[in-house]
């Protein structure tokens, strides 16, 4: 988004003609501007390219951390949609996530309780109803697997039926779409879920 809003303000600086619609309504509209075609374009926001703005914007990366955590601590920063592991010379690696959707965002502090490759998923009995007035039918059980919506690793927090896990669906990270759960791309769940081990404190913020 601001990709495009900056674009908008190059042409700008460049002198190029522009259509009679300002860069700020542009934006809001969706839509960049062509230099080839010199024409406002809409940018129709599809799960691919929702998925590669994603990819750009959350790739993982070590960034620096003063925080007071100890190193090996997990740090979930559900507003701005971030993981961080600490590694206690004074940075962190950064991972993109998708956290709860409204009235499902949740704080606090837990352990790491539990880890599984290739994790099954046993929906609770409340999302089943609740997904079946919505129309969807869930199992009572799915094996671990590349279709399975837990993805490739799961890190299981406290007595809690939330997790930390993987997930295919890259338009996903940096979103508010789950039941409560912290979801991330299944090479960076992987990669993470080698560096934690059991008993590590995780922080919701």
């Amino acid at each position: 988004m601001r990709l495009r809003y900056r674009l908008s303000l190059l042409a700008l600086c460049l002198g190029l003609a522009l259509p009679p619609v300002s860069p700020a309504q542009a934006f809001a509209d969706n839509k960049f501007y062509d230099p080839v075609t010199k024409q406002w374009v809409e940018l129709k926001m599809t799960p691919d390219v929702a998925g590669k703005i994603a990819r750009r914007k959350f790739k993982r990366k070590v960034v620096d951390f003063n925080g007071s955590e100890a190193p090996g601590t997990i740090i979930v920063d559900t507003e701005d949609r971030f993981l961080y592991h600490v590694l206690g010379d004074g940075t962190a690696m950064r991972y993109g996530i998708g956290v709860g959707r409204d009235g499902f965002t949740w704080r606090g502090e837990q352990k790491v309780t539990r880890k599984a490759e290739w994790p099954g998923w046993t929906p609770p009995p409340e999302m089943i109803v609740r997904e079946r007035k919505n129309g969807r039918k869930l199992p009572a059980f799915m094996p671990g697997g590349p279709k399975n919506p837990m993805g490739a690793r799961a890190l299981y927090l406290g007595s809690t039926i939330y997790r930390i896990h993987g997930t295919n669906e890259d338009w996903s990270i940096g979103q508010a779409v789950s039941s409560g759960c912290f979801r991330m791309w299944n090479e960076d769940v992987e990669h993470l879920y080698s560096q934690v081990p059991v008993g590590a404190k995780v922080v919701i913020r």
